[in-house]
């Protein structure tokens, strides 16, 4: 399907936003030396300035990010946790062998909770896994906001509890950071400790609990490309450099061009501006009230990034085999014209070794806004479509995989109508 033919399009809020003047500004002014240029330094200096990490490599995504981590980290037989593994986390983390346990608190996987932080890591199932399987564990992740599980933050204290458990067994913590200015909004919101910071001191502040990080920065990075992955260690940055250099490019621009680096320098200054995060999240807020008024269930609270349609109560009459999260994305652009991506079990569904289908805990519809594009009569038409489509839900049917990849599935699989 071509992009051209979605109305809305709410696939993902990466790299998909809309880039400010200054940005487009800084674009004219991009280095394409192929080493050390002028470019790559003002990128540096921009992420160590909110990270505090000496060692930053630039990767031209997210994923890029975490296939290097988990090349050097993960091997059969040991163990990722974090709260929630986001599909290419997971992936990359499989990929090389390892478990990617998820381990977040339980008011996590219940879509009517309204616990303020729902995306925490559930510290006493840390602690015990870290006692019985210390030597499995490479290093424990902490994905901010919580994507799988509805974009939801993870408190600061939590972060501090986990980042010290893993400090007191010997285990690097690293950040999955790609939304870390939406999580300190949170903080700040919602943490009243942290009430009277600046985003900023409160990004700083949550960096300065781990000892690596990596990032997607097409969504906190306000721009359409990039990525980074920053360590503290010498040694697993010489460890990382080798790969960089093997999969993305030269050290100092990774993947990149000298204009998205400028771009990128600028983005990452922009996003922690408190009234731009305060529009960024209420125009999430806003389409959540438009569905709640219109009876569509999805997990509340909303996200950060994002609003999950709630596809097991939308659908109930469809079977968990048949994909009703799917199903209801679909519909939305049978309907409206609007792009969705499920969340559920075609994306983190599995078949056990006696041939059973196991379900995701949860079957959701992401919507994922993206930044400083749509406007509020954008979100009222898109809670209308599917207000409508859950009034007339029985028309609607499930469907069935006719094609899968081995890892990824989701991106490039096929179904028919079941």
């Amino acid at each position: 399907m071509p992009a051209e033919a979605v109305f809305i399009d709410l696939l993902t809020d990466s790299g998909t936003g809309a880039m400010s003047d200054r940005q487009w500004s800084a674009l004219m002014r991009g280095d394409e030396s192929y080493a050390n240029a002028r470019s790559w330094f003002h990128f540096r200096d921009a992420v160590q300035s909110f990270t505090g990490m000496e060692f930053i490599l630039p990767t031209h995504q997210g994923r890029a990010a975490e296939n290097i981590l988990f090349s050097e980290l993960s091997k059969p037989g040991r163990i990722v946790p974090s709260n929630n593994h986001f599909d290419t986390t997971r992936a990359n983390c499989e990929f090389y062998g390892a478990e990617a346990l998820d381990l977040v608190i339980p008011e996590g996987k219940d879509p009517h909770s309204t616990h303020p932080f729902k995306g925490n890591i559930d510290l006493g199932r840390l602690e015990d896994l870290l006692k019985k399987d210390r030597d499995k564990v490479p290093v424990c992740m902490c994905t901010i906001t919580n994507n799988t599980g509805g974009g939801q933050p993870v408190s600061l204290e939590n972060i501090k509890q986990a980042s010290a458990i893993c400090r007191k067994h010997g285990v690097p913590f690293f950040l999955d950071a790609c939304r870390f200015a939406e999580n300190s909004y949170f903080i700040k919101q919602r943490e009243e400790k942290y009430s009277s910071w600046t985003i900023e001191k409160i990004a700083k502040e949550t960096f300065s609990c781990a000892d690596g990080a990596t990032m997607s920065a097409k969504k906190d990075g306000l721009s359409n490309i990039g990525g980074f992955l920053a360590v503290r260690d010498r040694k697993l940055y010489e460890s990382f450099s080798n790969a960089l250099i093997l999969r993305e490019g030269f050290l100092t621009y990774g993947g990149l061009t000298g204009r998205d680096l400028e771009a990128l320098a600028v983005g990452f200054e922009e996003v922690m501006d408190e009234a731009y995060l305060a529009s960024r999240i209420g125009q999430v807020a806003f389409l959540g009230e438009m569905l709640r008024e219109r009876g569509v269930p999805f997990l509340e609270p909303p996200g950060g990034h994002a609003i999950y349609l709630n596809a097991l109560e939308a659908f109930p009459h469809i079977k968990r085999e048949e994909f009703a999260a799917q199903s209801l994305c679909a519909a939305l652009y049978l309907e409206g014209g609007i792009r969705g991506v499920e969340i559920g079990s075609l994306m983190f569904g599995k078949t056990d070794a006696a041939g059973n289908f196991v379900p995701s805990p949860m079957e959701l519809v992401r919507l994922a806004i993206p930044r400083r594009v749509y406007t509020e009569s954008h979100m009222r038409y898109v809670a209308d479509v599917a207000g409508e489509i859950v009034k007339n839900r029985e028309k609607y049917g499930g469907y069935r995989i006719t094609y899968e990849a081995p890892f990824l599935r989701h991106f490039t699989m096929k179904l028919e109508r079941a």
